[in-house]
């Protein structure tokens, strides 16, 4: 199992675009890890989680071709998360060439409000109608809490998160030849019944990637912080699902009380993890 960071930046990227703070001015300076895209990541050629605004940009920079993607995991959908123009652009009026089947996991009310914002720019109207999911050569695939789907390679499993309950936003564990994915963003504190279900699995994640939206002691509600993503990790440990070559990484990062990379990168290292960045690629 491969995985590319496509982007590790909260819903407002890093640096932000009007702010002159400390970390946004250096970010702009240094360049490089410091410049951080809306969060999403792909999974070996054929799968990604969240088709965000930058995934464009991204796959030009990290030669990624998301004419490859086959599986599409969407987490919920806010503005950073789901570009609905590029969706728009499968529909025949674009003029794509062999443009292959796509299939589509959200949680049903993601996939109204997906829908919603398709009106909003025109030609697609309704994701759960057949014929416009014909239109797109897209197979939409409601999934439930706790409900587990075999598809490609792939078994994935979908949790419950505390961000924005409206569009029952999801998190994810993914699992593909024996290797496994926890792919949590974005989420505050977990629910109970989400490490109820984590343990029911009995899974040892050979890698964790969490949501790490505020640094140290910043509190800004509806994402955890350098704070609680460790506490997070410790109850993890605790429940056996992080065994000691666990890879963890932290991603969806924020300016709000997170320095530039390399600083926040000699924080996690303290703490007993690493910080992912734009264009980093694990292999399993």
């Amino acid at each position: 199992m491969k995985i590319t960071f496509l982007g590790t930046g909260a819903d407002t990227a890093y640096p932000l675009p009007f702010c002159l703070c400390n970390s946004c001015v250096k970010a702009r300076e240094l360049g490089g890890k410091n410049l951080r895209k809306r969060s999403s990541i792909v999974i070996n050629t054929d799968l990604i989680v969240d088709l965000g605004p930058d995934i464009m940009a991204s796959s030009f920079m990290h030669n990624i071709s998301i004419a490859d993607i086959r599986y599409w995991l969407q987490t919920h959908s806010h503005a950073d998360h789901f570009d609905p123009a590029h969706l728009s652009t499968r529909i025949p009026e674009y003029a794509g060439v062999n443009t292959p089947r796509l299939e589509l996991y959200a949680s049903e009310a993601t996939i109204y409000k997906m829908s919603e914002m398709l009106r909003g720019i025109g030609y697609i109207s309704d994701l759960m109608n057949d014929k416009e999911q014909n239109r797109l050569n897209l197979q939409v695939n409601p999934i439930h809490t706790f409900q587990s789907v075999t598809f490609g390679s792939y078994t994935v499993t979908a949790l419950t998160t505390n961000h924005d309950t409206s569009v029952e936003s999801l998190l994810f564990t993914i699992t593909e030849h024996g290797k496994s994915v926890f792919y949590g963003t974005d989420t505050d504190e977990l629910p109970e019944e989400t490490w109820v279900d984590l343990q029911k699995k009995k899974l040892v994640f050979d890698v964790v990637i969490l949501d790490h939206t505020y640094g140290p002691n910043v509190n800004g509600g509806g994402h955890l912080n350098a704070n609680n993503f460790e506490k997070h990790i410790k109850i993890m440990r605790d429940l056996s699902l992080i065994g000691d070559n666990t890879q963890i990484y932290a991603t969806h990062i924020s300016h709000e009380g997170n320095p530039i990379h390399s600083e926040l990168e000699k924080y996690g290292s303290e703490h007993g993890y690493k910080i992912a960045y734009d264009g980093l690629v694990l292999t399993l």
